[in-house]
């Protein structure tokens, strides 16, 4: 089977014309064929050996909105100026908008072109500079008049160039544009080809090829059945979401009912209910994102507000100091995006009645922090929260859901280390290691939530286990990256080749 056989009309035709390289454009005109047509047509022989391509971006200077219209008007200044040396030398005589007699006035001032009497009514003057100026064309109005259509900036004069930044400091008479060009040269295949000639083949058979007998005088084109198709790709959920809908299930199957809520919160639920103090750095601007509309939410009940501002202030009845200060109020109301899911546990634990205790709760939600961004880092991530609130818990209860949590996750080496947070004692960090780095890495915060933080909301001075564990660095070593913004990524390609979740839970 010959290769000429293949070819349908638009790739003849193509190959006939191109005979070095040559631009697109160039083949349209010569082919008659439209763009999208010849580039199909490229995209074919490309794939059969038959054309190399490739493309280039440049820039390219076209005229604006404004520019058209004083490519047939004249522009502003040289408008002004006719005006003047007609007599109309007041203000309110000059036939320009409001903003082409600003542009103007200033423009012809620096140029010492008018002279201004600023007497009422304010009026104008041509001077020697004027009227020479309205003998000739400016830089900026030849230039106009090549702009018909649009050229290539790197093609452009010095002068040329000169009055086109000119232009573009002024509003819609120039603009610069992207173009892609797309360059096409023969392969040493196509200059072998032997049997090539301006001829359609028949690719598909109609009622009146066969009625006309038109078939038996014309050739039928091949189909080649082993050329270069594009993958395919089935539809995917992105690998997070993968994730997560898995994670919601391990804390589902163990029993835990799902938290959910608002990304925006009080600094109330998100660090004053959880005993930290309003002094604390965590609290300010470079580590949170505040919100400036509207800048300040709403507090709970009085009575909630007023046990937590005595926690605070002298540790009320939970056996604490306090931070010793005067709690504000104004303070706590400032909305924030919230920095952990700790702040759904909070509100969890004030809602909670005396019947739903015990009771077992999880969520897996996005926090912002203002972070510097690495491999590591980001300003937005993913945190899988979980509260467990009952009388007879204890600290190995904690470790053996977070183990567990773990091993389903795929990770064998776990290990806890001593920790400080505001409001757990104790407290631990969960660490597990990643073979290919071999290093530990931490992943979470964890422990018993203080009576500072368990009392007011709650009412009881009861146990309640907590945790808050990072997503997107536990999930790393599965999905082969080394980076955790690679998870995020929106490229279609990237997200094609990423892998599937399939940790089998154990």
């Amino acid at each position: 089977m010959s290769i000429e056989a293949t070819l349908t009309a638009p790739e003849r035709k193509l190959l006939l014309n191109l005979k070095s390289r040559t631009e697109l454009s160039e083949l349209v005109k010569l082919t008659g064929l439209s763009e999208v047509e010849a580039m199909r047509a490229v995209q074919w022989l490309s794939n059969k050996g038959l054309v190399k391509y490739c493309t280039k971006l440049i820039e390219e200077v076209l005229l604006g909105k404004n520019g058209k219209q004083y490519i047939k008007k004249g522009l502003p200044e040289r408008r002004f100026l006719k005006a003047l040396s007609d007599g109309k030398t007041k203000l309110t005589e000059i036939p320009l908008s409001k903003d082409e007699l600003q542009v103007s006035i200033g423009l012809l001032k620096r140029l010492n072109a008018i002279e201004i009497n600023s007497t009422k009514p304010l009026s104008f003057k041509l001077t020697e500079q004027g009227m020479s100026l309205l003998k000739r064309k400016t830089l900026e109005e030849s230039f106009l008049e090549t702009l018909s259509k649009p050229r290539p900036v790197a093609e452009l004069k010095p002068e040329e160039k000169a009055a086109l930044n000119k232009l573009l400091s002024r509003k819609a008479i120039v603009e610069i544009k992207e173009k892609k060009l797309v360059f096409v040269e023969p392969t040493a295949k196509a200059n072998n080809l032997t049997e090539l000639k301006d001829e359609e083949l028949i690719g598909r058979l109609t009622k009146q090829i066969i009625v006309s007998g038109d078939w038996k005088k014309r050739k039928f084109r091949t189909y080649d059945l082993i050329a270069p198709v594009p993958k395919l790709r089935g539809g995917r959920r992105h690998v997070l979401s993968q994730v997560i809908e898995y994670i919601r299930r391990i804390w589902l199957d163990m029993g835990f009912t799902e938290m959910t809520g608002r990304l925006v919160q009080t600094g109330f639920w998100n660090f004053d209910a959880l005993f930290t103090a309003q002094d604390h750095p965590v609290r300010d601007i470079h580590d949170t994102f505040f919100i400036k509309h509207p800048a300040k939410g709403k507090l709970p009940s009085k009575e909630l507000v007023e046990r937590v501002q005595r926690t605070h202030e002298n540790g009320w009845t939970t056996g604490s100091k306090g931070w010793n200060y005067r709690w504000d109020s104004e303070e706590a109301k400032l909305n924030v995006m919230r920095t952990h899911t700790t702040s759904l546990s909070a509100r969890t634990l004030a809602a909670l009645k005396p019947d739903e205790i015990p009771g077992k709760y999880f969520a897996v939600g996005r926090n912002f922090r203002n972070e510097t961004i690495d491999w590591s880092h980001s300003f937005e991530f993913y945190q899988v929260e979980g509260i467990v609130v009952a009388k007879d818990v204890s600290f190995r209860h904690l470790l053996g859901y977070l183990r567990a949590y773990y091993k389903k996750l795929g990770y064998d080496k776990v290990r806890f280390r001593p920790a400080y947070f505001p409001y757990t004692e104790p407290s631990v960090e969960a660490e597990v290691y990643l073979a290919d780095k071999r290093k530990w890495i931490e992943l979470g915060g964890a422990g018993i939530f203080r009576p500072e933080v368990v009392k007011p909301l709650l009412g009881l001075d009861i146990p309640v286990l907590a945790w808050g564990q990072g997503l997107e660095r536990g999930i790393m070593e599965h999905l082969g990256v080394n980076d955790l913004r690679k998870i995020y990524t929106c490229d279609t390609s990237e997200i094609n080749d990423q892998r599937v979740w399939l940790r089998c839970q154990q």
